[in-house]
């Protein structure tokens, strides 16, 4: 027989080793900051699209080319750049009118092109005559000739290796130099009256290069 005393188990208590689940307490601080994130994130979304509308596209110097050389396709490229209105520079559409044109100064790889730095310069110019002088490599300087340089072409000693007087000079600048195996070919300009007397002098072997000052 059932023990009518026995008390029954209540059947509202919580079941043994059940956790009641924690309360949630808010953190103002943490939405007050990602409030301030959100705001930032916009804020950081609308100046670079301003940067990107505002923005230009201009010509670049992808590689170093020296003054007086001929520019080439791949010297110069384009780029979306943020431009002060102050600044002078050159249009992503002028790019092609640009080849084949010199430069006018030395134009550094990396840095935007301005439309003083080139120039449609005819060389050689009125009263100029170009001249091809080969030189061997211990009669010019080892510091390198650059398009612009102005030289002085010096007539060296013959077989006797005597110097009769004052050496004859012919003054120019240059325009190129092409490398070759044995000797380089200084292209310089010199004033048209000078022109035949330097090339016969340089169908003999005897030229000599010497640069004069850089500053301008």
């Amino acid at each position: 027989m059932l023990d009518t005393a026995t008390k029954s188990r209540p059947t509202d208590a919580a079941p043994a080793g059940v956790v009641a689940p924690p309360r949630l307490r808010r953190r103002p601080l943490l939405i007050v900051v990602a409030v301030a994130l959100v705001a930032a994130g916009a804020l950081l979304g609308v100046w670079l699209w301003n940067a990107s509308s505002t923005g230009a596209d201009v010509v670049v110097v992808r590689v170093a080319v020296g003054r007086g050389e001929v520019i080439d396709a791949a010297d110069l490229g384009t780029a979306r750049v943020g431009v002060d209105p102050a600044m002078r520079t050159v249009p992503a559409a002028e790019l092609q009118g640009l080849i084949g044109q010199r430069a006018v100064t030395d134009l550094a790889a990396g840095a935007l092109l301005t439309p003083d730095q080139v120039g449609t310069v005819v060389v050689p110019g009125q009263g100029e005559s170009l001249v091809g002088v080969p030189v061997s490599p211990g009669l010019m300087p080892s510091e390198g000739l650059k398009a612009g340089d102005r030289v002085r072409l010096v007539q060296t000693p013959g077989q006797s290796g005597e110097v009769a007087g004052v050496p004859v000079t012919i003054p120019g600048t240059v325009v190129s130099v092409t490398q070759g195996d044995t000797q380089a070919v200084v292209n310089v300009v010199v004033s048209t009256d000078r022109a035949a007397e330097l090339a016969a002098r340089a169908g003999t072997g005897r030229v000599a290069v010497v640069l004069d000052s850089r500053a301008r």
